[in-house]
């Protein structure tokens, strides 16, 4: 166990890779290999919060070759029984605009070679994943948001890609035909593990982009690495305003299953 505590943990994404000042600084030994950098400690309205930035803070894993496992251990030797998973996003639907918050309810992944569970055996273990992200965590999330004049969509679904490439036109109208409003490459595996090690998790997609463009908009260029850091970067302070008034207004009371997922899941 690491010497230094946190209840409430926050992985940053691109673009995101410090937190807040004043920290102490804890390297987490895992039993899955490095994780992705030095984990940030410090205090949040009185609330012991850890910061992990999943690529690095030099950003050198791209999304495919993150150590989620181990990054995930990492916030549970740690004490972490919460994590928001922040992230930048494409929109895959014209009402979900560049600049907007969507908390995402539901994700399809469409990665592959990824070590995406903690349960390799003897003992076989099936931890049901039909919500996710943590209900409380969520609505907090989402009541913070409104009371911030933020732009928020209450739900939406995010599919998950391989990457490092983005979609090519014909993979982004699939996506769009079903409804999905949301494109990412790390909120798989990060949020099913959390949901193993019976940790809570809620997901911000900040929107950076619309994917391959707007089919009835020929202005609309396809995304590029430079506009999502542009974009992300014009609306960090919003993001970070938002999660740390969540991270002040988490009922200290959990009220939701997350962390009884594996209590049934043995056969």
């Amino acid at each position: 166990m690491a010497s230094v505590n946190a209840e409430i943990g926050v992985f940053g994404g691109s673009g995101f890779y410090s937190f807040v000042d004043d920290v102490e600084e804890v390297w987490v030994e895992t039993p899955y290999g490095p994780p992705s950098d030095k984990v940030a400690v410090a205090e949040i309205g009185g609330r012991r919060v850890a910061f992990l930035p999943r690529h690095g803070r030099d950003h050198r894993y791209p999304p495919h070759k993150i150590n989620y496992r181990a990054n995930l251990w990492a916030m549970k030797e740690l004490g972490v029984t919460r994590i928001f998973g922040p992230c930048a996003a494409g929109s895959l639907q014209p009402h979900v605009k560049p600049g907007e918050f969507v908390i995402c309810d539901q994700f399809v992944h469409r990665t592959w070679g990824r070590q995406d569970t903690f349960f390799e055996g003897p003992v076989v273990t099936h931890i049901s994943a039909a919500d996710p992200y943590c209900p409380q965590m969520r609505a907090t999330l989402i009541e913070q948001a409104k009371s911030l004049g933020l732009p928020v969509h209450e739900r939406g679904t995010v599919v998950v890609v391989q990457g490092p490439r983005f979609s090519t036109r014909a993979e982004s109208r699939e996506f769009r035909s079903h409804g999905w409003e949301v494109i990412n490459m790390t909120q798989y595996p990060e949020a099913y593990l959390a949901r193993e090690l019976g940790i809570c998790y809620a997901n911000i997609s900040l929107i950076t982009d619309y994917d391959v463009g707007l089919e009835d908009d020929p202005n609309i260029e396809p995304v590029s690495h430079q506009e999502v850091l542009r974009v992300f970067q014009a609306n960090l302070s919003k993001l970070r305003e938002l999660l740390i008034a969540a991270i002040r207004a988490l009922p200290v009371e959990q009220a939701c299953s997350c962390s009884q997922a594996a209590a049934a899941a043995r056969g």
